[in-house]
């Protein structure tokens, strides 16, 4: 037994076992430490990653990076790969966004070109009576030239960058505003339907309303923007924006009584917050208070009440359930692949103007459903291709536009479309790209011009290996 100096018993002391790395590490003296140190490092990890690629257990006691704790092989769920699929943020960056939305605007307004022509043959007939026959197509050559306009405009605007928007942000919106208040001036503006929303300074004239759209969208952004870090508070998150720049533009398009245009420009309101990162309440608070709004208008006007009165089938006198019951007519004649172009018999006065709001429903009768359903894809293919583009930006500004366009003609969209298959009361809400009108047109055209102009350079998104990757 080994005893100490005091001859009491030593403990024994249990040595481990030096692994390879250290052993070698002990040769210092020989010069070699460092190579045996780097050689057995090397080979450890070229043992981890063989085995990593291989699929089987690693030795105990190596490393593992973090990033391989999660299954390689698991595949990520349904939900997530249709999440990426639709935002398309995590694959690599492609043109195809840009090219997407402007293939799809161009087709919608082709569309439109054709079945005004088609839906406004019998009027044009009718009101040329007597004269020379070039008149017969009157309103398809106003909506064609008014088409050109907004694809020059779309193209001029397409080559524009944020920081030139932000700077015609206030211009805009005092512009809108200038125009809104020529419609009440006697022999500028003009009354259509009882509404107060158009101007006419000599050939040329338009509905204002529509301008206003495009500004709102450009100069919302532009102040949010600015003010994200402070949307928390109520004051900062109404003011401005709210108070008093939207409550002047909407409060001058209601005084004009025009309720349609109203509800649209709340949705451009609505979203340019949401997307900026308001707190929901100050927004649910915001749609009540719209929402009551609306309601007081409807209440206090008996044209409206009488449009709700018929939606509901509580009163149909007077008529106010002929132009709804001939668009569902309509729809019903065309079945699944129509009667045919040019056929259509509700557009022989059944639809007053039904080139205007009430165009889906001729679509439907001369195209069929597979009509319609085409004019509800190309819709589609425009919002996630700039839901697509939107997600890759990180400026809040390009974000905030970008999204105040697609829920002001994918929103308008869906209120023409519920309008004329009964879902929603007969207000006067144009279907974009389609129904007849050169401003609203030519605005739409020059919204997706400010698309084109964000989806020209889109910022590439680095995927980690983590994240899923869409199909």
């Amino acid at each position: 037994m080994v005893t100490t100096s005091s001859g009491k018993p030593r403990k024994p002391v249990l040595r481990s076992a030096r692994p390879a790395a250290s052993a070698a590490a002990g040769k210092s003296s020989t010069g070699k430490s460092s190579t045996g140190q780097s050689s057995a490092d090397s080979s450890s990890g070229r043992t981890t990653a063989a085995a990593a690629e291989s699929g089987t257990r690693t030795p105990r006691g190596t490393r593992t990076p973090a990033s391989s704790k999660k299954d390689p092989n698991k595949k990520p769920s349904l939900l997530e790969r249709g999440i990426v699929l639709l935002e398309g943020s995590r694959r690599k960056a492609t043109g195809s966004a840009y090219y997407t939305i402007l293939g799809a605007a161009l087709a919608l307004t082709a569309i439109g070109l054709m079945m005004v022509l088609s839906a406004s043959s019998v009027e044009s007939i009718a009101a040329s009576a007597g004269e020379s026959a070039g008149s017969t197509f009157s309103f398809f050559v106003k909506q064609a030239m008014f088409a050109g306009f907004g694809v020059v405009a779309m193209l001029v605007l397409s080559r524009l960058g944020p920081r030139a928007y932000k700077k015609l942000a206030w211009v805009l919106l005092v512009l809108a505003v200038v125009l809104l208040l020529l419609v009440f001036i006697p022999g500028v503006g003009k009354e259509v339907n009882g509404n107060r929303n158009w101007i006419e300074i000599g050939p040329i004239g338009g509905q204002p309303s529509e301008a206003a759209k495009l500004a709102m969208a450009i100069w919302f952004a532009s102040v949010l923007s600015l003010k994200q870090k402070l949307l928390n508070q109520w004051k900062h998150a109404l003011v401005p924006v709210v108070f008093p720049g939207g409550t002047i533009l909407i409060g001058l398009v209601m005084i004009g009584r025009d309720l349609g245009t109203v509800i649209i420009l709340g949705l451009i309101m609505v979203a340019a917050l949401f997307f900026a990162g308001t707190p929901l309440r100050f927004i649910a608070a915001l749609v009540a208070a719209g929402g009551a709004a609306a309601a007081l208008m409807s209440v206090l006007s008996d044209n409206r009440a009488g449009r709700i009165s018929a939606w509901l089938g509580k009163d149909c006198g007077a008529g106010l359930c002929d132009q709804a019951n001939a668009g569902m007519y309509a729809l019903a004649s065309g079945g699944w692949f129509g009667v045919g172009i040019g056929q259509s018999r509700q557009k022989w006065s059944w639809i007053p103007e039904a080139h205007n709001d009430f165009i889906f429903a001729i679509i439907g009768e001369e195209f069929g459903l597979l009509g319609t359903l085409l004019i509800v894809l190309l819709f589609g293919v425009l919002a996630v291709a700039t839901i697509r583009m939107t997600m890759r930006h990180t400026d809040p500004f390009i974000r905030i536009v970008c999204g105040s366009i697609l829920v002001w003609i994918i929103g308008q969209a869906f209120v023409n479309i519920a309008m004329v298959t009964g879902l929603l009361p007969v207000i006067g809400v144009p279907l974009p790209f389609i129904s007849y009108g050169g401003s609203s047109l030519t605005i739409t055209l020059a919204a997706v011009g400010v698309l084109l102009s964000f989806a020209r350079k889109i910022p590439e998104h680095k995927l980690s290996e983590s994240e899923p990757s869409a199909p």
